[in-house]
């Protein structure tokens, strides 16, 4: 079988890490990916977002199955046109892709049918949204309605924030066309869990779960980022948090978008708050989340070639969707200066130094130059990730593991996982 992934991330190299371990596959492509991608498979260079370039390569190649890693090709309609094309793929067509390209449809949504999330009203007109603003309790929460990179949500303490917060996303558009619409949120307090899932447009199956740390700087300070590292499982995700989540919000927003006629393929991130009065959904992602990847698949037993085909085929409830009983921590090693102005074009050392089992190193903004070294190319460099028999062990090895790279501006957070202290 020859696999097409699209995407150039962390994610991706995640991914790409399970498929070569599939026996079912003879040959991986990666549009566009990057150099730590380029050891494992064939680079094409094409974004994720030139559909028809993908669409002739997939048919040039004879692509058995593609794999759709980005949220920005799943919310354009990506698998729509490879489908049409007749290519099998993995990844949520347009019409349900809008669960993440839309934070309006999916709080509707969970509004619709009784998901549990917090309260919320959405704004079209900046002006509209600071009058409601004047009498709100704070602090609060304001989202961009579109995809902004992980980076569109700004909690505001008081009412000066939020009304410069409305000005920098709907006049200001620091966020682009995102910011056209806008999502005012009631805050909510708890710990924050990730939950990655498979869902076949029926049936849903729960992956391990994990959290992200998505502040710049130690102790959650600084500009939200993509995420400066993650950990799995979480401690927090108690069996009380699993069957709340089972009976209230997995299978409902399955259920729900079946309904809306939006038959949802693929992977949904469920990004989850567990507050004083329950689990509440803070968001829906259509794809798998990075850094959480890097932590989550690791740890998968199955074969991602049998579970994306079920998921394809509408055969998930035929799968037995098991994970190894230990843990993975996932440090980022990034450009000191991210998410803001940041150099690139560092030579990085010490990539040699990972197996395939324990350690991983996920590359995430690299390239070769023309001198064959391989060189920073983003805010996000590299993910490294470690497993351990328990999540303490996972996180020593993951630091110890970090000290293996070297780059002029490495940069990363040293309390990944911290919170697993406190458990």
């Amino acid at each position: 079988m020859k696999v097409l992934i699209v995407g150039s991330g962390g994610r991706e190299h995640a991914i790409a890490t399970s498929v070569k371990k599939s026996s079912r596959v003879s040959k991986i492509y990666c549009a566009p990916g990057n150099a730590g991608i380029g050891e494992i498979a064939e680079l094409a260079p094409i974004g994720a977002m030139e559909f028809d370039k993908i669409v002739a390569f997939a048919k040039e190649k004879e692509i058995d199955l593609v794999i759709v890693g980005m949220d920005d090709p799943l919310v354009g309609g990506l698998v729509d046109e490879l489908e049409a094309a007749g290519i099998r793929t993995f990844g949520p067509r347009k019409n349900a892709a809008i669960l993440e390209g839309s934070k309006a449809f999916s709080k509707d949504l969970m509004k619709k049918y009784n998901i549990p999330t917090a309260a919320y009203e959405t704004f079209d007109d900046p002006q509209e949204a600071m009058k409601y603003l004047e009498t709100s309790e704070y602090p609060i929460v304001l989202k961009a309605d579109g995809l902004a990179l992980g980076k569109g949500v700004l909690i505001c303490e008081d009412k000066e924030q939020a009304m410069a917060g409305v000005k920098e996303i709907m006049q200001d558009k620091k966020f682009g066309s995102a910011g056209n619409r806008m999502v005012v949120e009631e805050f909510m307090t708890g710990r924050e869990v990730s939950v990655l899932s498979f869902v076949d447009g029926k049936t849903i199956k729960i992956m391990s779960s994990a959290q992200d740390h998505k502040r710049a700087k130690d102790g959650d300070q600084g500009l939200n980022t993509g995420g400066m590292g993650t950990f799995s499982p979480s401690p927090f995700y108690t069996t009380e948090v699993d069957e709340f989540c089972k009976k209230y919000v997995y299978q409902a927003t399955v259920d729900a978008m079946a309904a809306e006629g939006r038959e949802f393929k693929g992977v949904i991130f469920f990004g989850l708050m567990l507050t004083p009065k329950g689990p509440r959904v803070l968001e829906y992602n259509a794809r798998f989340g990075d850094p959480e990847a890097q932590v989550v698949l690791p740890r998968m037993k199955n074969d991602i070639i049998d579970v994306v085909e079920a998921c394809i085929d509408g055969n998930l409830d035929k799968i037995d969707l098991q994970f190894e009983d230990n843990a993975a921590v996932c440090v980022v090693l990034a450009s000191d200066g991210y998410p803001l102005a940041y150099d690139k074009g560092f030579e990085i050392e010490g990539l040699d130094d990972f197996d395939n089992e324990q350690y991983f190193c996920f590359h995430a903004g690299t390239k070769k130059n023309e001198a064959g070294k391989i060189v920073t190319n983003g805010g996000r460099v590299l993910g490294i990730t470690a497993k351990g028999d328990d999540l303490k062990q996972a996180r020593a090895n993951a630091y110890e593991a970090t000290k293996r790279i070297s780059f002029a501006n490495k940069y990363m957070r040293n309390d990944i996982g911290k919170a697993i202290d406190e458990a």
